[in-house]
């Protein structure tokens, strides 16, 4: 929604700390989840984000990871947009879960205005649970910087994780509260960052887009105001099977979960995530 402003050219970066993502937009060694950057480890990272922000297509990376004619045409895609946003000179927009544990040094380091949009604990684990999405909690072992900084809480049971893999919805348990504890460390430290529960953004879209574009600082205009109706309006459906629609009836979409899970799953959550989520969640949001 803040792309789709025509007040200023935007360049809307999916995703860049992604390990799947393409190399000739970031030519950089992202090869585990959650990647945490930081003023110890930032001249491995640091070029190439600063590249990608650049809008300077690595076509030799990208090269290297051409396996099939699909691949061509995605990178003579991505080239394009780089262009036109150099040419333009966009601002960026990352739009990017998997750089949160980076959000401090993105922010101190490249200038970033950052939102931090928190999610209800069922809901995360009813997605983990319902997509499948078996996490490598090695990720975060590999990492001793992350473990000895803001994992330290959590060392013991990443590592059982890591270890042996345990059943999804204890996996979405574990690591709803390693977002979530990164997340309230933030609150703590940077008040001048934005924080917003993704509920509170699908019940009421317009005033909380408000106070998102208020906060990085893009007009919202009547265009986008209409845009951002039609994608969250009651005529659209909860719930979709074809991840890349953006249509929903954002309302009931972020309590999806109550439908979909149990009794007995609910209580097992939240169990599993208290105390830490009753600093972003009270007795009612259950």
């Amino acid at each position: 929604m803040i792309a789709a402003s025509h007040a200023r050219p935007i360049a809307y970066l999916w995703e860049p700390f992604s390990p799947l993502a393409r190399p000739g937009i970031r030519d950089v060694p992202f090869d585990v989840w959650f990647t945490f950057v930081c003023a110890g480890n930032q001249g491995t990272y640091e070029p190439g984000l600063r590249r990608m922000l650049a809008y300077d297509y690595r076509w030799g990376a990208e090269l290297r990871a051409i396996h099939r004619p699909k691949d061509v045409g995605r990178a003579m895609r991505d080239a394009d947009r780089f262009r036109r946003f150099r040419r333009s000179r966009a601002r960026p927009l990352l739009k990017d879960p998997i750089a949160l544990f980076s959000a401090e040094w993105l922010a101190d380091r490249l200038r970033s205005d950052v939102v931090v949009l928190i999610r209800h604990p069922a809901a995360f684990v009813n997605s983990i649970v319902g997509r499948k999405l078996r996490h490598p909690f090695g990720d975060f072992v590999s990492q001793p910087l992350l473990m000895e900084d803001m994992l330290a809480p959590y060392v013991d049971e990443i590592s059982r994780y890591a270890r042996e893999e345990q059943p999804l919805l204890d996996q979405g348990i574990l690591l709803w509260k390693l977002l979530h504890h990164a997340i309230q460390l933030f609150r703590d430290r940077r008040p001048d960052w934005l924080f917003m529960r993704l509920e509170d953004l699908g019940r009421e879209p317009l005033p909380g887009f408000g106070e998102i574009f208020d906060h990085v600082g893009v007009p919202l205009d009547e265009a986008v105001r209409a845009r951002i109706v039609a994608h969250s309006n009651a005529d659209n459906p909860d719930q979709v099977g074809d991840m890349a629609s953006t249509k929903r009836n954002s309302a009931e979409s972020v309590v999806a979960w109550k439908r979909k899970l149990s009794d007995e799953q609910v209580e097992r959550i939240r169990e599993g995530v208290e105390p830490l989520a009753d600093a972003f969640y009270g007795t009612d949001d259950w």
